[in-house]
């Protein structure tokens, strides 16, 4: 389509419509695009902005770890299209391409099933308070590179890793993930509840996807949600 408030939205509809999983849905332009936490998600002519749709079975991990799977997705195809492997996934969901952020993905439940939205900049890196961002463009992609294309490499490989989260199970996404992930030792900050920082190092993964923190002490605490920062 053309334009819309959320693809998101407009798939929640599709959900209560009886709409498969499988199905993607793709927006030239967003006018009500939202991020994690409610954030404003900018969405220019040019980028990526698409959903599509995850029933829930009853054998399948925890719903929240989707999360890994897209990211996972997002992360191999933009492998796919820039000349450079510089490209990290940071906890919990964000894609970092040259230390830059360039991927939003957000979870929402709709009945049975999970909302997985995607957005990727392909040839605009707009510009966010607070962040640096950046765009298949400026590393070096294909300028011939469209958001439809890049969404005829994701979606297939989407299939495929939501396809082992069913049947080789979390363990081996979280594997898969940590692979990809800054190493070992890296100095994070988060925030708890009350918006008191907390520093510590990255001390990789829980069995359930919490970020496992190790804080000066040596004490090891999990991170379930929250904005993560470097240093």
């Amino acid at each position: 389509m053309a334009e819309t408030a959320s693809t998101n939205a407009d798939m929640k509809i599709l959900a209560r419509q009886g709409v498969e999983e499988g199905f993607w849905l793709r927006a030239e332009k967003q006018s009500g695009g939202v991020g994690r936490l409610g954030r404003k998600w900018e969405s220019p002519v040019g980028n990526l902005y698409c959903s599509t749709l995850v029933t829930c079975r009853s054998a399948d991990p925890a719903p929240s770890s989707l999360s890994f799977v897209a990211a996972l997705a997002v992360h191999e195809a933009i492998s796919a299209h820039i000349p450079h492997d510089d490209i990290l996934l940071k906890w919990p969901n964000d894609i970092l391409v040259s230390g830059l952020k360039i991927c939003g993905i957000l979870l929402e439940g709709s009945g049975d099933a999970v909302i997985v939205g995607i957005g990727v900049n392909i040839a605009v890196a707009p510009q966010l308070e607070g962040r640096t961002v950046t765009s298949l463009f400026q590393e070096g992609a294909d300028r011939n590179v469209t958001a439809a294309l890049f969404l005829e490499t994701l979606a297939p490989i989407f299939a495929d890793m939501l396809a082992e989260w069913r049947q080789a199970g979390l363990a081996a996404i979280l594997a898969k993930w940590q692979e990809r992930a800054h190493v070992a030792g890296t100095r994070l900050s988060t925030s708890d509840a009350d918006g008191k920082r907390i520093d510590g190092e990255y001390a990789g993964l829980f069995d359930d996807g919490a970020l496992r923190l190790r804080k000066a002490d040596g004490a090891l605490i999990a991170i379930h949600a929250g904005d993560v920062h470097f240093g």
